[in-house]
């Protein structure tokens, strides 16, 4: 309800003081009113005075009949009763024959019964009908106040004299109760009981304003008195709801609700101050099912069903105050009067009258105003005010149309005004109206008034008005009608349905229904229409090719229907009851054929109408003369689908695609990208036959196949086909063949239940559509049968397959195979096997020999299997028939070791040793074949033979136990550590005294407790090197260095073996206490024998203590180096030189400069066997130059450098180094045949020399010399090569594969192509191996170098 919706104001109508009002009961239709000015007033619902009825003195009582028909008034000045007669309007003057002061008026709620009370308690009882008057003197002895009448029309009365009364309707007093304090509100209600009563069995009142006195006829001795606490104040007013329920006004601003149940009669059930100052009335109105209190200047609505909650609040801005309010009997208006002698009238319910066009609205928002809206344009919204209070309205494109009885006004509707056009009557009261653009479509008492609404032209009468029914159609009664921009439609109740084409002025179609139609609600366009017949039962109806689809769970109280205004959903309408709105899809392409869908349900809020559906918003009426938007739950969905979670979108998804909205629904799943959701969109899509989004929705999905199956669907032009395709891909397998055998195609049902297996419906669709094809198609079902195990259906259906046409040879061969297989399996095996063997089909031999293997039929397998060429399942039956001789033949074919095992136990069975032997052998089993061998054949060569090549353990325990009963107790240790029995042989040797064998036969495959048992029995022989060595592979380091250690001093010399081992050991054991103990024990520490520095360099390398091998390196280098053996010092630091550059370490100085003139050495004897002389005189300068390196071979080396320079022409270094030779301490020692050359060359010196050439250096390109290893300009050491000794050359440099040294790469390849290998490891080169380098920095390790 609008919360300050005044309809009119009474200012002061009856002059100051107070002022006292009535509804007339029933309708409403007047309010009466009074006060001290002797006049009572009579106003219609819009304030306009009707009436006015002066009397002798004030006003001291009036009242409505129970029909609203008269008012009757006293006054204090008279005894007569004035009685207004609203349907005449006249008044009448009825006396009462009661001579005192009348002050107590009061008619019957259910009879024309009148009852007045006096000032002296005399009682006067009228009864209108009869207009007969009874009398009662006395009935009080003091004033009548108060008074009310029963349902049951007995008379309760209450007067100053503190007394209640009942009387009858006759005046007689039934009962009497003296109360407390004098009574005022008295009425009549029903108590709250466990039993209903069936007449209203308590008298409720007001006792000195202070208690509530409950006063029940049916136990008269035991009334109630309810008190109330003191800041309630006085009781102001109660009022009796519900199922016994009274609702309290109190003084002080307090509203109580009680219960009059006796279990809860004196408690409170609900309790609240509505008002902060004073209260000073209340109302209940049962038909709005609302409470309202006034006090101060507010009135405050309550819902009756949740009093906690103010439903709306009036406040009287211009009131100081308010005196009382009461409601019309419909609860549209309450009035409320004010001490200032003021009343206000409220609209709280309208009467819910709209109606719509296109996207327009026209409601009622006042009793004589109607509001004309746009809902989707939002346009300002136009009032009209109108004469009367409709009770019918119609809306067009340009008009409104309204009205009441039998009379309309229509009103024109322009942008922002509006302008009464005419009014007209009609020939009986009015229905309902439907108004177009120029026609106004009158339904009235079964006829229809068919008219211009803009008047008659008099240019063609004939197409200005028109009636329906025709004269020759009178009988027909019209019930409903729907007009549209073309056509006028109508329903009659004998199941009629007219189409009036309006251009052509003529019905063009009818449809008869086959029950009365009720309603019609027609589609915009007038193509579709939604009829309702008077069984309740509704449809949709096409004009054009008169399709009636029924609608589905139709709503039993439809109300109306609302048809989609939004051109995207014009496939959708709702039907309404009073409760909730339905929502319909219509499918109009459909593979299940144009039908109806219920998509979802809406609850209405209650006391509201639909009016509009537009884009899924129902635009509702509300019973205060507003409109309400309420989304439809099958539309309810946000506009941006980012802000749902994955649920809410799933939801949505299934909404869109329930109205067809597939283009939303891409977009969600879209959003969702989830495989589930896409087939959803996509089977959707489908059952509406919308293939082109179909088709990219699978190719979403990446579903190829069903992308192409849907393309091949496109030139289809039947419908049905195509949709019989479509419910196929779909699994609807029954829709999809009804729509084929409807086809063009019918023969594609058949195909379609072929393809499915569905033997039974294809066998009775061939006998129809194709019976040349049941011979196949029992072929087809027999092989179904077989699988399943139904075999004498299989070998019936086989035997129906078989065909005498040509062509046909490959169906028959497989109808005769069902045939033998399944005619074994019911057990004739004559037949079975007759036609497999006379089948030339291996694998069917194969399948009918274990059909008859499993039925124990072993014989006739084996031949089936020997004549498919299955010789090992063959051979496994001849087996298990003990058949040997088939068996020995068949073994040929045969690789089985099972099959050989099985034919070598019979022939050991049979005592044919060498055979079965053989075929033990062919099968793997080695220790049977050695059993044989030994003991049955007597031949322990080969078994040993066996056993050395088969490692087979148990085999070796056999050939040990053999050997041992020999006493070849050597042979028997070997084998039977062979065979895993350390423990035996350990034994074995040691009492025969051949543990050192057993120790060699012990390998390294040993665990470490036999190990340690030999390493205890050589430690107790005193063989160290032996205890030592076992202690190591037993894991025990320190025993196993001790003991060799000690090996190594027991030894004469130097025990390389021993000391060698004990280095594996520490390395091993990664014990510093153990590494240190050997290193005293290498440097002599223990015996004051220090040993080769071989054994340290050994051990720091197998420490990986590479910095400190090195430096043993360099150590047992020069010495070797001292001592002449030059290749072997070569050869150690070259190990050690690889080793530092593996490890990325930095190479010692001295280390680079000792192998670069050990290798000079090296490579210039090279030379000079090569004959290139002038390469070795440059090495042999090199080494000449450094030749106190070199001092065990210093004379021959500077001899061969004296002879090299000279044969290659460098006369002047010849001379020199010749010089040197000549000095007395070497004089003596050179070789006497070179002794008169060199004297020579002394003698007679020649220092001619050419100058050794240059080439540039690798780092900075400045000319070097080429065998100088120092730039002068970077300072840098130049890289050398290998294969002259010269630095190398940035363009022209290779790497050895093997060492990774650098070499000028044309000089190295010479040496290559003469056979040569690599100078510096000697080991084998070849010329694809030796790429150019690139950037020479790439081949060259810096680190050894730095």
């Amino acid at each position: 309800m609008s919360s300050d919706k005044r309809v009119f104001s009474l200012n002061g109508p009856h002059g100051p003081g107070g002022v006292f009002f009535t509804w007339q009961k029933a309708s409403g239709g007047f309010l009466a009113t009074t006060g001290y000015n002797q006049v009572v007033n009579i106003y219609d619902r819009h304030g306009t005075l009707r009436e006015q009825i002066h009397l002798p003195g004030v006003c001291s009582g009036f009242g409505w009949d129970k029909d609203g028909a008269l008012l009757s008034i006293i006054n204090d000045r008279s005894p007569l009763v004035h009685v207004w007669d609203a349907n005449s309007g006249r008044v009448q003057h009825l006396d009462s024959g009661l001579r005192d002061t009348l002050t107590f008026l009061a008619w019957s709620r259910t009879a024309p019964l009148l009852a007045v009370g006096t000032a002296k308690g005399n009682l006067m009882i009228y009864n209108h009908q009869t207009s007969r008057r009874i009398p009662v003197v006395g009935k009080h002895s003091r004033k009548i106040q108060s008074g009310c009448w029963s349902t049951a029309n007995l008379l309760a009365l209450g007067g100053e004299d503190k007394i209640l009364t009942i009387s009858s309707s006759e005046g007689d007093t039934l009962r009497t109760t003296p109360l407390r304090g004098e009574p005022s509100d008295i009425q009549f209600s029903e108590m709250k009981q466990d039993e209903r009563a069936m007449s209203e069995n308590t008298v409720s009142l007001i006792v000195a304003k202070k208690t509530l006195f409950l006063y029940n006829l049916n136990d008269p001795e035991n009334p109630i008195e309810l008190a109330f606490q003191n800041r309630y104040g006085n009781i102001v007013a109660y009022k009796w709801y519900g199922d016994g329920y009274i609702l309290l006004g109190f003084s002080a601003g307090y509203f109580v609700v009680i219960s009059t149940h006796l279990k809860e009669i004196g408690q409170e059930l609900f309790q609240a101050k509505n008002h902060r100052e004073v209260l000073t009335d209340i109302a209940i109105s049962t038909s709005l099912s609302k409470a309202a209190s006034c006090g101060d200047n507010v009135i405050k609505i309550h819902e009756l069903a949740d009093l906690k909650e103010v439903y709306s609040v009036i406040t009287l801005d211009d009131e100081r105050g308010l005196e009382w309010l009461e409601w019309s009997d419909d609860g549209q208006l309450l009035a409320v009067a004010t001490p200032a002698g003021n009343i206000h009238v409220y609209l709280t319910k309208l009467p819910v009258l709209g109606g719509a066009y296109g996207s327009r609205v026209a409601h009622l928002t006042s009793l004589l105003e109607v509001t004309v809206a746009n809902v989707v344009e939002k346009e300002h919204p136009v009032t009209v005010s109108v004469d009367v209070e409709p009770s019918f309205l119609g809306i067009g494109p340009y008009h409104l149309m309204v009205g009441m009885n039998n009379r309309a006004w229509i009103y024109t509707l322009g942008d922002d005004s509006t302008m009464l056009l005419r009014d007209r009557e009609y020939l009986g009261t009015i229905t309902s109206v439907r108004v177009n653009a120029d026609y106004a479509s009158v339904l009235y008492e079964g006829k229809i008034q068919f008219h211009l609404l803009e008047g008659e032209t008099g240019e063609d009468e004939e197409r200005e008005s028109c009636l329906f029914p025709s004269s020759d159609h009178s009988d027909i009664h019209i019930t409903d009608h729907s007009l549209t921009s073309d056509f006028l439609i109508y329903s009659s109740d004998t199941g009629g349905l007219y189409f009036f084409f309006i251009e052509d002025w003529q019905t063009i179609s009818d449809y008869r229904h086959t029950t009365g139609i009720t309603n019609i609600h027609g589609e915009p366009s007038g193509r579709r229409l939604v009829i309702v017949d008077t069984k309740g039962e509704g449809y949709v109806y096409n004009p054009v090719n008169d399709d009636l689809l029924e609608i589905p769970e139709f709503p039993g109280s439809c109300k109306g229907c609302l048809w989609e205004n939004c051109p995207s959903d014009r496939n959708v309408f709702v039907l309404f009851d009073e409760k909730q709105l339905y929502t319909y899809v219509l499918h109009q392409e459909h593979i299940k054929g144009p039908h109806v869908e219920l998509v979802g349900t809406t609850k209405i809020p209650p006391g509201q109408v639909p009016l509009l559906l537009y884009n899924g918003e129902v635009t509702l009426q509300t019973a205060s003369g507003k409109t309400a938007p309420l989304i439809l739950s099958s539309h309810e969905m946000e506009a941006n689908i980012h802000d749902y979670s994955h649920e809410q979108l799933r939801t949505a998804l299934k909404k869109n695609i329930a109205l067809r909205r597939f283009k939303d629904a891409s977009a969600i799943c879209q959003v969702l990208n989830n495989k589930q959701d896409w087939e959803s969109l996509g089977k959707a899509c489908m059952w509406c036959v919308n293939l082109e989004l179909a088709i990219r929705v699978y190719r979403q999905l990446g579903d190829v196949g069903m992308v192409w199956s849907l393309q091949s669907l496109n030139d289809i032009e039947d419908p049905l086909l195509l949709s019989g395709h479509l419910a196929m891909y779909l699994g609807d397998f029954n829709t999809a063949q009804d729509l084929y055998l409807r086809s063009s195609t019918p023969v594609a049902a058949l195909e379609m239940r072929r393809d499915l297996l569905h033997w039974d419906q294809s066998l009775h669709l061939a006998k129809k559509l194709a019976p040349d094809q049941i011979p196949y198609i029992s072929r087809e079902y027999a092989q179904q049968l077989e699988f399943i195990g139904d075999y004498p259906g299989a070998l019936t259906h086989y035997e129906r397959g078989i065909v005498n046409n040509e062509g046909s040879d490959e169906h028959n061969l497989a109808c005769k195979a069902g045939i033998a297989r399944t005619a074994l399996r019911c057990g004739d095996i004559r037949r079975g096997v007759n036609i497999a063997a006379e089948m030339n089909n291996r694998l069917l031999k194969r399948e009918c020999a274990e059909i008859l293997e499993n039925k124990k039929q072993y014989a006739e397998a084996a031949v089936l299997y020997e004549s498919g060429n299955f010789h090992e399942k063959a051979a496994s039956l001849y087996i298990r028939l003990k058949n040997w001789t088939k068996v020995g033949q068949l073994l040929v074919h045969i690789n089985s070791p099972k099959m050989h095992l099985q034919y070598a136990k019979a022939k050991e069975a049979e005592g044919h040793y060498r055979e079965a032997a053989t075929y033990y052998e062919s099968a793997h089993d080695y220790e049977s074949v050695i059993r044989l061998l030994l003991h049955n054949l007597n031949s322990p060569e080969e078994a040993v033979r066996i056993v050395r090549e088969t490692k087979s353990v148990e085999g070796a325990r056999m050939v040990a136990r053999f050997f041992q009963r020999l006493n070849d107790y050597s042979s028997a240790i070997q084998f039977l550590v062979l065979s895993k029995c350390t423990d035996e042989a350990f034994q074995l040797a040691r009492t025969h005294g051949k543990m050192e064998l057993y120790a060699e036969i012990l390998g390294s495959d040993a665990t470490p407790e036999d190990y340690n048992s030999v390493a205890l029995h050589f430690d107790n022989e005193r063989n160290h090197f032996l205890s030592g060595k076992f202690y190591y592979l037993a894991g025990n380091y320190q025993k196993a260095v001790k003991h060799l250690i000690r090996a190594a001093q027991n030894s004469s010399g130097e025990d390389s073996e021993s000391i060698q081992l004990a280095i594996d050991v520490v390395a091993a054991a990664n014990d510093d206490a153990l590494t240190r103990q050997l290193i005293d024990f290498l440097m002599g520490e223990v015996d004051g024998i220090p040993k080769d520095a071989k054994f340290l360099f050994r051990l720091y390398m197998a420490k990986k203590q590479y910095r400190e091998a090195a430096k043993t390196a360099i150590i047992i280098a020069r010495e070797e180096q001292n001592s002449g053996n030059y290749r072997h010092a070569h050869d150690v630091l070259l190990v050690m030189f690889g080793e530092l550059r593996k490890q990325k370490l930095k190479v010692p100085a001295d280390m680079t400069t000792a192998l670069m003139l050990l290798h000079s050495y090296t490579i210039a004897r090279m030379h000079v066997r090569r004959g290139d002389h002038l390469k070795a005189a440059r090495m042999l300068i090199r080494v000449a130059n450094h030749i106190s390196k070199f001092p065990a071979h210093t004379v021959p080396i500077l001899t061969s450098t004296v002879i090299e320079c000279q044969r290659s022409g460098l006369k002047n270094s010849s001379f020199n180094f010749a010089a040197m030779l000549m000095r007395p301490e070497t004089r003596s020692r050179f070789d006497e045949k070179y002794k008169k050359k060199i004297e020579a060359i002394v003698r007679k010196p020649q220092k001619s020399e050419e100058e050794e050439p240059g080439s540039p250096c690798p780092f900075c390109s400045s000319p070097v010399v080429e065998t100088t290893l120092e730039c002068g300009q970077c300072q840098n050491a130049l890289p050398y090569c290998i294969a002259t000794g010269r630095h190398i050359l940035a363009d022209d440099v290779t790497l050895c594969p093997s060492c990774k040294f650098p070499a000028i790469r044309s000089e190295l390849l010479k040496l290559v192509e003469d056979g040569e290998e690599c100078p510096m490891c000697s080991s084998a080169l070849s010329a694809d191996k030796l790429p150019v380098a690139s950037e020479w920095k790439s081949v060259v390790n810096p680190e050894a170098h730095d």
